[in-house]
């Protein structure tokens, strides 16, 4: 019997080894790995092999639509390619910070020496020099990596305002009165923007009220439902929690999955949006009025006069010219930008209805309207002559010289200026009632209607000279524009 065991033993070694269990597997193959003698070299590339290669990912589908040029156009943190970095000595801008980190502030525009980096936009209270700047006397520091710029009307009465969000929620309003000037910083912001994301590879988007970040790949398969701070859970686990918790965590846990596909796909839609031409050729976004070019606008309807000043001129003359600082008096600028909502959605205008009860509402949306044409009604080209014409010493003289550029100007401007100067004639018949002047009604229409194109000179005496020029063609208008012949 002695015998026969030990001849069983000795054949039982010659057998191969049954196959051991997974943990077993995995353990032997631990320490296998680690008394192997292969180099580093051959190591590394088993370790490579691992790791999802660049062309293993899937290709982004090529956009049928070429990204908006347009004014509205915004840059995503994940899409663009490479451009060239630019950089900007310094300049003074109009400043608002309305957000910080998601959370909102209030709006307050201050005159900012602006100083823009490869990847940062400085801002200073004052004009620095270099030691200053060296020294560490930065007011606000914009980062640009992951930022998003674009323009906006809607969260200012300014014009030529863009709107530039960190990839943190801080949003930033910048301003400038010269269209050139703020496209050139509208330019050279949206390159290094799109050249320090591209170098940074993509940066992910967060929320402008939280702290949660999309995942940078989170549109391949087996990253749709997680976040970068989640892991993946075995599914077993996951049906114990579901066992033994409450029903709240059931209800937080498919919430949570909710918020990261709609996330997703808000993600994929800026990235791939469509581009303004596109959009107006299906109609979806109509052209505006405020905000559009003169001639364009009169073109489009079919006169001289846009139909939306026509409107607004007949109901002051209805039921305005009597009331108590006509012009003069801001009306609510959250029932102004309503009517300006309407207006550009070519909706019908009726405002004879209560909502537009007050005059200074009718006013107010009509001064805005000037103030956001892309070129005044006073284009820029004849601004400095009208500044030499109303320096001119003797009255006869200088009626023809301001009545002789006025003729020549585009038909709209003509017939427009002509309209609106012939109403505010009647508004100075009423001077007693409304205690309107011609320098107050000069005051309120001279920046309104014409600025230089270059903010070159002193402001305060280019504002004199606005001031000067409407209030003599005011006075002298029956003359100019020969409103008492028939």
């Amino acid at each position: 019997m002695a015998g026969t065991r030990i001849t069983n033993l000795q054949s039982a070694a010659k057998q191969p080894p049954l196959v051991p269990p997974r943990s077993t597997v995995s353990q032997g193959a631990v320490q296998m790995r680690i008394k192997t003698t292969q180099s580093s070299g051959e190591r590394l590339s088993q370790s490579k092999s691992m790791v999802l290669q660049e062309s293993d990912l899937p290709q982004k589908p090529i956009s049928r639509h070429r990204r908006n040029q347009s004014q509205h156009n915004v840059l995503s943190a994940a899409g663009g390619s490479a451009e060239q970095l630019v950089e900007l000595k310094g300049e003074h801008l109009n400043v608002a910070k309305i957000s910080d980190s998601g959370k909102k502030q209030r709006k307050n525009w201050n005159l900012m020496w602006s100083v823009l980096t490869s990847d940062q936009l400085l801002l200073y209270k004052e004009r620095q020099q270099e030691t200053a700047v060296k020294q560490g006397s930065k007011t606000d520091v914009v980062p640009l990596g992951g930022a998003v710029i674009e323009w906006t009307t809607e969260k200012s009465s300014k014009k030529n305002v863009f709107q530039i969000t960190t990839n943190t929620g801080s949003e930033y309003l910048l301003q400038v009165d010269t269209y050139s000037t703020a496209s050139k910083w509208y330019d050279a912001i949206r390159k290094n923007i799109n050249s320090s994301t591209k170098a940074d590879g993509g940066f992910p988007l967060r929320r402008s009220n939280s702290t949660e970040y999309l995942p940078r790949h989170s549109s391949l398969p087996g990253y749709g439902s997680a976040s970068p701070n989640t892991k993946q859970r075995n599914p077993v686990h996951r049906r114990s929690i579901n066992m033994f918790g409450s029903s709240k965590l059931k209800h937080s846990t498919s919430d949570s999955a909710d918020k990261n596909g709609v996330k997703n796909r808000l993600k994929k839609f800026i990235i791939r949006r469509p581009s303004m031409k596109t959009l107006q050729e299906k109609g979806l976004i109509k052209d505006r009025v405020f905000g559009c070019h003169l001639l364009t606008l009169c073109q489009r309807e079919g006169t001289t006069v846009p139909k939306f000043v026509q409107t607004c001129l007949d109901a002051v003359d209805k039921r305005g010219l009597d009331v108590d600082g006509i012009y003069r008096v801001s009306g609510n600028l959250a029932t102004i930008q309503k009517l300006r909502f309407i207006v550009d959605q070519e909706e019908d205008l009726d405002l004879d209805h209560s909502q537009w009860e007050d005059i200074h509402v009718v006013t107010g949306a009509l001064k805005m309207f000037f103030r956001e044409l892309p070129e005044p009604l006073f284009p820029f080209k004849s601004f400095q002559p009208f500044v030499e014409a109303i320096k001119i010493k003797e009255s006869k003289h200088k009626v023809q010289a301001v009545k002789k550029l006025i003729q020549e100007l585009p038909k709209p401007n003509h017939d427009t200026m002509k309209l609106l100067f012939s109403h505010l004639h009647k508004v100075l018949a009423f001077s007693r009632k409304n205690l309107m002047s011609t320098q107050g009604i000069g005051i309120v229409f001279g920046p309104t209607l014409m600025w230089p194109e270059l903010d070159s000179g002193n402001m305060a005496v280019n504002m004199v000279y606005q001031n000067q020029i409407v209030e003599f063609i005011l006075i002298e208008s029956q003359e100019i524009f020969n409103l008492d012949r028939k």
